[in-house]
């Protein structure tokens, strides 16, 4: 079967195109759609590709930064500014990966993969998207929910607020081949201190349900009080909790709930 390549000047073209044909997919860093095309997806007729600039721009310089859609994580680990999407960025594949896999592509990226959205998750990023969804910015909570159920959209960018401080974001991922490896759990939390306590906590976790999660009965744990051993046990508890996860060559879904509590406790408790 034949494949088409269309490439446009604007993101708002290749929206267009997407839009108009459900056979269509977007070209970005090809490390999902190339790999789908190679291993015979006959759904993909058409390549949709765009040469616009504002894609791969990066606005890192105030407190909230903005990411293109086609920023890549190579570009991220060179940012000095972003320092704090650093252990996401290397989590992903190894360098060949990392050179070409984009931030929004990440957004699409199927269990075990997709790591790099639980960090956007627990940060409470925005996504700006044109097509499918009309052109406005979407909450990347409902975004993650409709993504499989929207056809023709196009990601212009990812935005979300930089940490208060290094101790406030924190990462962790659980592969069986390190660094590059397909995710057993992903877990990411961002705890905003106020008066030395927890105000807003967000805990993210990816491969524990068919999308990218919060745990929020974990968040409801955190909230309002401070980081102690009591707190963190109480959040390792309830972490499992709202979770779907499934079966598959990595680990199975009982060793998922299993370990999600353990490496929530070491995530909070600031342990290797």
């Amino acid at each position: 079967m034949a494949v088409t390549v269309k490439t446009f000047a604007s993101a708002s073209e290749a929206a267009g195109a997407l839009s108009s044909d459900r056979s269509a997919r977007y070209l970005g860093g090809g490390t999902l759609v190339m790999r789908a095309l190679n291993e015979g997806d006959v759904s993909i007729s058409t390549v949709v590709r765009a040469q616009d600039q504002a894609l791969t721009r990066i606005d890192a310089s105030g407190p909230r930064i903005t990411l293109g859609a086609g920023v890549t994580f190579a570009r991220v680990l060179a940012e000095r500014d972003l320092g704090f999407l650093h252990a996401p960025a290397r989590s992903i594949g190894g360098p060949a990966v990392r050179n070409m896999g984009t931030v929004g592509g990440n957004l699409f990226a199927p269990n075990p993969y997709g790591d790099f959205t639980v960090a956007l998750l627990a940060l409470d990023a925005t996504v700006a998207v044109a097509g499918g969804f009309g052109s406005r910015d979407i909450p990347i909570e409902e975004f993650l929910q409709a993504r499989d159920r929207q056809a023709g959209a196009l990601v212009l960018s990812i935005s979300c607020t930089r940490p208060a401080s290094t101790e406030a974001f924190r990462y962790r991922k659980i592969a069986r081949i390190k660094p590059k490896g397909g995710s057993v759990i992903t877990l990411a939390a961002h705890l905003p201190i106020s008066g030395g306590r927890i105000a807003g906590a967000r805990i993210a976790l990816g491969s524990m349900a068919p999308t990218q999660i919060r745990a929020r009965a974990a968040e409801r744990a955190l909230d309002g009080r401070s980081l102690d051993a009591a707190t963190i046990a109480a959040a390792a508890s309830a972490v499992t909790e709202g979770t779907s996860p499934s079966d598959n060559a990595l680990g199975s879904a009982w060793y998922r709930r299993e370990i999600v509590g353990v490496h929530l406790r070491r995530l909070l408790s600031g342990q290797e």
